[in-house]
């Protein structure tokens, strides 16, 4: 992703992102990062979705599940259609809403940190995003790797409302469900 990053700043200038001074506050890029996340989550779950159609998973989108339990890497690791098509979300926000470029390299990196945390494949108990309302993380999107391409669940990569609000979190309820009760149907 770097070089389509390096390769984007005409898109970047055309959308609005400046550079320059005076910088951001901190409130205007909380604001904005807030706006980015929920904008990005909610078509990253219908392009998440959509790759989960039998075409576009046999196509494109199987590279990516060859880890059925990921690690950290797992999160960029795929084909590279699928990097180009899941570049478009994470730029929205942006374009919808221009910011400062330090705010755009800040949003880059936390979507990054996003996408890792949620491909680590482990269950950090101090992770900080266990603050965050509706972040699902690592446990949440395991067990989308773990169902692999037969996976009709859990598409969001951050937040887990898109899962809730569309129906597609009911297998994950149900085996939450039974690992609180001390069975794991593995």
């Amino acid at each position: 992703m770097g070089p389509v990053q390096l390769l984007s700043y005409p898109a970047v200038k055309m959308v609005g992102i400046w550079t320059g001074l005076p910088l951001p506050s901190v409130g205007k890029t909380v604001a904005q990062m807030v706006v980015y996340l929920l904008v990005d989550d909610y078509l990253g779950y219908w392009m998440h979705r959509l790759m989960h159609t039998k075409w576009g998973y046999e196509k494109i989108h199987h590279v990516h599940h060859e880890f059925m339990a990921p690690i950290g890497y797992v999160g960029p690791y795929a084909h590279w259609a699928d990097e180009l098509i899941f570049g478009i979300p994470p730029f929205v926000g942006p374009a919808l809403v221009p910011c400062h470029m330090t705010t755009f390299w800040l949003w880059s990196v936390i979507r990054h940190l996003a996408l890792m945390d949620a491909h680590i494949g482990f269950d950090f108990p101090l992770n900080p995003t266990k603050f965050i309302p509706f972040y699902g993380g690592a446990p949440h999107h395991d067990y989308h790797h773990r169902v692999g391409g037969k996976s009709k669940c859990n598409f969001s990569t951050v937040f887990t409302f898109c899962d809730y609000l569309y129906g597609t979190a009911e297998g994950y309820k149900y085996h939450k469900a039974s690992l609180t009760k001390g069975r794991c149907n593995s």
